[in-house]
């Protein structure tokens, strides 16, 4: 039997090695084992919930929206890395990649997102919400002006959280900064 391409997308959803999750208005629709495995829970817990319930708090699940809505309208992509929080609260970083089915119109009515679970190469080191939306932000290369206009802070705030995130780090820069917080030799 030759199988059909709704049943090769089946056990591509099902079977797919990294999580695999559809949004409506960030809620969630389905997900594939993967995704549920990813971040402690079983399929049907994850089902109709917010994924306000997979941030380490309602802030970060808030502040993203914002990040991630203009590249979407842009260009129907977005990703990034970040940190996010397992059932058990355990926190841990993830590489996310998503595709708008609603560009246009409302890019969060409808989503297809990808996540890879980062724990085995970068572990967590104790940041507060801020430090850890400054570092997403310093990742994507964005200066202090840049990040400031996006978390609605002074330019001179950022300089302030960046020396603070130097100097916990040990780093010199912040390409120091950024490898060794993905523990990549330096």
């Amino acid at each position: 039997m030759i199988p059909t391409a709704q049943t090769l997308s089946e056990i591509a959803f099902e079977h797919a090695p990294v999580g695999i999750v559809v949004t409506e208005s960030r809620v969630i629709r389905a997900c594939n084992p993967e995704f549920a495995r990813m971040f402690g829970y079983r399929r049907d817990e994850l089902v109709d919930e917010s994924f306000a319930i997979l941030y380490p708090s309602l802030e970060e699940f808030v502040r993203i929206r914002d990040v991630g809505v203009e590249p979407l309208r842009r260009a129907n992509r977005y990703s990034d890395e970040r940190i996010m929080a397992r059932k058990d609260g355990a926190l841990f970083w993830c590489r996310v990649r998503g595709h708008s089915l609603t560009r246009d119109d409302d890019p969060l009515r409808r989503a297809v997102w990808s996540f890879a679970d980062l724990s085995d190469s970068r572990p967590i080191l104790a940041l507060t919400t801020r430090e850890r939306q400054i570092v997403m932000h310093l990742g994507e290369g964005r200066t202090s002006k840049e990040i400031a206009r996006a978390l609605a802070i002074s330019p001179r705030t950022v300089e302030s959280y960046r020396a603070r995130l130097l100097k916990k780090c040990r780093a010199a820069n912040v390409a120091e900064l950024l490898s060794h917080l993905s523990t990549m030799p330096g």
